[in-house]
């Protein structure tokens, strides 16, 4: 592993973690040159299905692009990247275990909604009203109404 910093191709592991629970290694490392630390993630590398987007054009899934829907999702909200990580591998697990070769964007898109609304409802919300376009006040109230808590009514 070459050093982020200087290039040196030396950079022994000082220590080494489980992580996203146990789905890969967390590696810190430091350079044997300019003695900088940096960390690296070990993990299986299984091929996810192609995305088919809205418009037909097929793309490689891409963890990245993920990775930053839900970080704007939950932009300013106090969720842990270590909970992003999880919520990054049980979705790419649930790609893997549908065992095809495509799935859609919206397929995706439904998957991120179900794990924002467990780790975040305000992250919830601000990706609903992009993923689905919300037009309106209305549909702001309806995304709200999905993850409020249902209020039991007293019989008199």
């Amino acid at each position: 592993m070459r050093c982020p910093f200087c290039d040196h191709a030396e950079t022994p592991v000082v220590e080494t973690r489980d992580a996203e629970d146990g789905a890969a290694l967390r590696r810190r490392r430091r350079c044997a040159q300019c003695d900088k630390r940096f960390t690296t993630y070990e993990r299986i590398e299984l091929s996810l299905p192609a995305v088919v987007k809205k418009n037909g054009v097929r793309a490689e899934y891409d963890r990245r692009k993920l990775r930053a829907s839900l970080a704007l999702a939950l932009r300013k909200r106090p969720v842990t990247s270590e909970a992003v990580d999880a919520a990054i591998g049980r979705i790419e697990e649930k790609l893997l275990s549908l065992a095809t070769r495509e799935v859609t964007s919206e397929g995706i898109g439904e998957l991120v909604m179900r794990e924002l609304r467990k780790i975040d409802k305000i992250g919830y919300v601000r990706f609903a009203s992009v993923y689905r376009k919300f037009e309106d006040v209305d549909e702001f109230a309806e995304a709200i109404e999905e993850v409020q808590p249902r209020r039991r009514t007293r019989n008199n």
